[in-house]
């Protein structure tokens, strides 16, 4: 099979890592991958080593016939069996140059819930166009989301993005450096605040918890200097407690010294790293019922899942692991494991490869 994959490679090595080393891992079980990406991709020269041939080229824009042409071209002389789209951009790109083209499969990604309307003309632009031939959600939450907009549901499918244990090693951060007392229960949340990530949602759960109690809070993302944000950390009652520390390129050593994470989010999560490195670090998570975020828990037993927009129920979840600190301990050390054995990145390649592979038998033999 000869997959081309458009995808941007701009962000940073941690948030591309999973993503091609999905791809690194199919070149590995046998599949001729070709990744279209900028010359400048972070993870160029771990794909190059690997294998997998590089072709410096991105769709900037949605309508770009230049764009269409090249990509048009590029499938055609080089026999592409399966092209797979990451972005907006490449996806439009990919519908209109590969009109006609019916023994080459489409595929595209999807990366969050919502947002999604069999109603809106636009979506048809991107992942509803007939000419997407499958559409893999990064959760079962994606994957359903998707259904119920698509004209044609069974279209949509899941494939974890998986990742590897030997990723991350990061020292934990000594939190002597906030300020932070070395017997503290430290609850951190890495998020830019928006609206969807709840991070209000957070600030107000310390309102149900005991005034005295020996918890810190940690805030890392973007937006967190938000006036709103701050005038309501200022009215908690844990004010003193909240270390805001914005954006930080050692996010992973933050969380890593952390006894929890708290993802509140509200809506449109699709599998989030922010939750899968904290259980990689045996930071016990606590989750919301937004998107993926329960696929993650095993509930109970790997960490806590409430409801969105549920101050007293993520209260109640910290003020339990706070007051049980060995089970809270117990419980991070099984996340890290359950990670390891469900949301593995050699399964996501084999799964990948699979349901492309029965794409193509479906078109061989119409």
């Amino acid at each position: 099979m000869r997959l081309l994959v458009l995808t941007s490679h701009a962000d940073s090595l941690n948030s591309i890592r999973p993503e091609a080393e999905i791809f690194i891992s199919m070149q590995e079980l046998g599949v001729d991958v070709t990744v279209m990406t900028q010359a400048d991709g972070v993870y160029n020269d771990r794909l190059r080593n690997a294998g997998v041939r590089l072709v410096n080229f991105v769709p900037e824009k949605k309508f770009d016939r230049h764009a269409v042409r090249y990509v048009r071209n590029y499938v055609v002389d080089h026999d592409i069996d399966v092209v797979y789209a990451f972005n907006n951009p490449a996806i439009i790109t990919c519908n209109r140059a590969l009109r006609g083209l019916n023994h080459v499969s489409l595929v595209t990604y999807r990366g969050q819930t919502g947002n999604l309307s069999r109603w809106d003309p636009t979506c048809y632009l991107t992942h509803l166009n007939p000419r997407v031939d499958m559409i893999l959600g990064v959760s079962n939450a994606v994957r359903d989301s998707i259904r119920e907009a698509h004209p044609s549901p069974a279209k949509a499918e899941t494939v974890y993005k998986g990742h590897n244990l030997a990723w991350y090693n990061d020292a934990a951060l000594d939190l002597n450096t906030l300020g932070i007392p070395a017997d503290a229960f430290v609850v951190g949340c890495v998020a830019n605040n928006r609206p969807r990530k709840g991070v209000r949602v957070l600030v107000d759960a310390t309102n149900y918890l005991p005034k005295q109690a020996n918890i810190h809070f940690i805030l890392v993302g973007g937006g967190m200097d938000a006036p709103e944000l701050q005038q309501q950390i200022a009215a908690s009652p844990y004010a003193d407690r909240f270390h805001v520390l914005g954006y930080r390129h050692d996010s992973l050593a933050i969380i890593s010294a952390c006894d929890v994470s708290v993802l509140p989010a509200v809506k449109r999560e699709g599998l989030p790293k922010t939750v899968i490195e904290a259980m990689v670090y045996e930071t016990t998570p606590v989750v919301t019922t937004a998107g993926g975020s329960p696929e993650l828990i095993d509930n109970g037993v790997t960490g806590f899942v409430v409801p969105v927009n549920n101050a007293p129920a993520i209260a109640e979840k910290i003020k339990w692991l706070y007051e049980h600190r060995a089970s809270c301990k117990e419980m991070g050390e099984r996340a890290r494991v359950r990670i390891d054995e469900h949301f593995n990145v050699k399964d996501s390649a084999k799964r990948t490869k699979q349901l492309m592979e029965d794409l193509l038998a479906c078109k061989q033999s119409a």
